[in-house]
């Protein structure tokens, strides 16, 4: 796989002593659309930032698209950056946010027109080019801060959560136009606070807290590497400890909790191992009422490695 950015040794200190990024390494590779997850204060936007060349590192070196001698202004006509504020202005329209965009970017006056047309296109605001993005609903005007920031047709895009506090139909419009960026050759850093976008959009996930890197591998590896399902099995009186102590020693239970007086929380391999539970309390008179199923996903891994959800 080609690398189209490798961070190595980056580190960021603050001046209240902080220290945000601790030796952080790692590639993305061309094509891919990497997921970038971490909890508040994990130094993923402190990261970010700096891969957006917004602000220095401390230390460490950030090579971009394979090349070590592209100026920083070489660079940034390849970046494409999708803010978590709105970059727009209102009073514009839709067409002239765009073309503004287009002008810094160093967009060629010749092509200027086409490549404007074609990021409203993308992002599905053609027929609303010429409305001031005053009148837009907070959806649009996420997908028209797309348009100004792939208009350039950048080869790496850095979204930073780009579908807060919008409706679940512009979320969807906008995640298909992140999946279509890709097939069109970008490549893509996502950051998120949703985890079930990741899951819909991303190859590779890095999640990051406390200033490291605590994970970074292949989504589906990772959801095959954690996929013990856990049971929750009601039961109509109080289970015994007597009861749970047996159940806790069997050698197909990997870990147990009880949530409440009747109901035990199962962490085991398969569906055999299941059977050879519900054996030891039926064996000792426990009425079971009901098993519910739960499949772990990124969110149950991302809460066993940071002992947060991603939304705190």
């Amino acid at each position: 796989m080609e690398d189209i950015l490798t961070v190595k040794e980056l580190s960021k200190t603050y001046r209240n002593g902080r220290k945000a990024l601790d030796n952080l390494n790692f590639n993305v590779y061309k094509g891919e659309i990497l997921g970038f997850l971490g909890p508040n204060g994990a130094g993923k936007s402190t990261t970010i930032n700096i891969l957006s060349t917004l602000l220095k590192c401390d230390q460490g070196d950030i090579q971009y698209f394979n090349n070590s001698e592209l100026t920083l202004k070489e660079v940034k006509q390849k970046l494409g950056i999708v803010p978590q504020e709105l970059a727009i202005y209102e009073d514009d329209t839709a067409f002239q946010n765009v073309k503004f965009f287009a002008s810094l970017y160093g967009v060629n006056k010749n092509e200027i027109d086409k490549k404007v047309e074609d990021a409203l296109d993308k992002v599905g605001l053609q027929e609303r080019r010429d409305d001031k993005a005053s009148t837009f609903s907070g959806g649009m005007k996420r997908r028209l801060n797309i348009a100004c920031a792939i208009v350039h047709n950048p080869e790496l895009i850095i979204f930073d959560e780009p579908t807060v506090g919008i409706d679940p139909q512009s979320r969807n419009h906008i995640l298909q136009s992140i999946q279509n960026l890709r097939q069109e050759g970008a490549t893509i850093i996502y950051t998120t606070h949703y985890m079930e976008e990741v899951q819909a959009i991303c190859d590779r996930v890095i999640i990051m807290d406390g200033g490291v890197i605590l994970l970074n591998d292949n989504l589906n590896k990772i959801l095959e590497d954690n996929s013990a399902s856990q049971y929750a099995i009601t039961t109509s009186l109080k289970i015994s400890e007597e009861v749970l102590q047996k159940v806790n020693e069997l050698e197909e239970v990997k870990s147990l909790e009880l949530t409440d007086e009747s109901t035990v929380v199962l962490d085991v391999e398969d569906n055999s191992s299941l059977n050879r539970v519900l054996e030891m309390l039926i064996e000792n008179n426990v009425n079971i009422i009901s098993i519910a199923v739960h499949q772990n996903n990124l969110e149950d891994v991302f809460l066993s490695l940071t002992g947060k959800k991603l939304r705190d």
